[in-house]
């Protein structure tokens, strides 16, 4: 590496360790402790990966000039994010469509030196490096870590969804992949497992909408349904309130209750598997719960503040899952 380049690398190992820190405000532990420590670095792996690629398409990256740099993407002058709030101007979504661009082809460099090692240009960005033993070690294909990247395509693309049902299609690029890599890596992934992993985490990502509908809308963003704010008579402007009205809490109480019910389709995955993974996706779905759980005890004012979940609260839940096993 050139003298050059040296500082440029050092200010992105910086940033992916930033980006890997985040895992602790998650609703839900992304690699708790009793896992073993081989599962907990794939986990973190896959975790790196997901929110690098979330923080490109946000714009949250701790140094994109330098990441621009480094997968050979154009970040010139007035093109990385500002330091305002509100929605992207036209110069930073393309910027951030070129970094998703970058990040793809630095993915394609992941799967060919799991493939090919010793001979392929290797992954530049040091959370794409870390994806490279789990994917010769699980036999991972490139497929869903690219609906993640399309996920945070279409968030430059897509800031309103008409119907619930497009929502959850959605959620079958943002969310559902991350099940599957964990089902791979646990070496468990069946058709069944699959189809209500995808439930679960589908549940959990619109969870997450109703619990940053505030933050989201600040981006220009609102993944309440179209037709869900016109049948509750909710306007764009009731959710930039600083707190909710009587018709804001009652659609939050109405995606609430889809959101469970979602949940409880997806929850008896919890019982198809023994032992520690029993334990990580009681976790995972706990999380969903208490925090459900908390826009409920909000008096479902999501605009007045975050509705953090109590761990308290979720460890119990958890507990009550992996017993039952749903």
């Amino acid at each position: 590496m050139s003298a050059s380049a040296q500082p440029r690398d050092t200010s992105v190992n910086r940033s992916a360790g930033r980006t890997l820190d985040k895992a602790a405000a998650e609703n839900f532990p992304v690699a708790p402790f009793f896992l073993p420590a081989a599962w907990r670095g794939d986990l973190m792996a896959v975790y790196g990966f997901a929110r690098l690629v979330d923080d490109a398409g946000d714009g949250d990256l701790a140094g994109p000039a330098a990441t621009a740099a480094l997968l050979g993407v154009d970040g010139g002058p007035g093109t990385t994010p500002s330091a305002q709030s509100g929605p992207p101007t036209a110069q930073e979504t393309a910027f951030r469509l070129a970094l998703l661009d970058g990040l793809e082809r630095d993915l394609d460099r992941v799967f060919e030196t799991a493939l090919h090692p010793g001979t392929a240009d290797g992954p530049r960005h040091p959370l794409m490096r870390g994806l490279v033993p789990l994917v010769d070690r699980h036999g991972l294909t490139p497929e869903p870590f690219r609906r993640l990247i399309e996920a945070n395509r279409v968030d430059q693309t897509t800031t309103r969804y008409a119907s619930y049902d497009d929502l959850i299609g959605y959620c079958t690029l943002s969310a559902d992949p991350v099940g599957r890599l964990v089902l791979a890596i646990a070496g468990v992934s069946t058709p069944e497992r699959i189809e209500l992993s995808d439930a679960v985490c589908s549940a959990l990502q619109v969870v997450e909408h109703l619990q940053d509908v505030a933050e989201d809308l600040a981006r220009g963003r609102i993944y309440l349904p179209t037709e869900d704010l016109d049948r509750f008579g909710v306007t764009e402007a009731d959710l930039a309130a600083p707190t909710a009205s009587g018709p804001v809490r009652e659609l939050i109480a109405f995606e609430v209750h889809r959101a469970r019910t979602l949940l409880d389709r997806g929850a008896p995955l919890v019982g198809t598997v023994r032992g520690r993974l029993r334990l990580l996706l009681a976790g995972f779905t706990a999380g969903g719960y208490a925090a459900l759980a908390a826009v409920e005890d909000a008096g479902y004012d999501v605009l007045a503040r975050q509705a953090k979940p109590d761990k308290r609260r979720l460890a119990a839940k958890a507990a009550a899952i992996f017993a039952k096993g749903r």
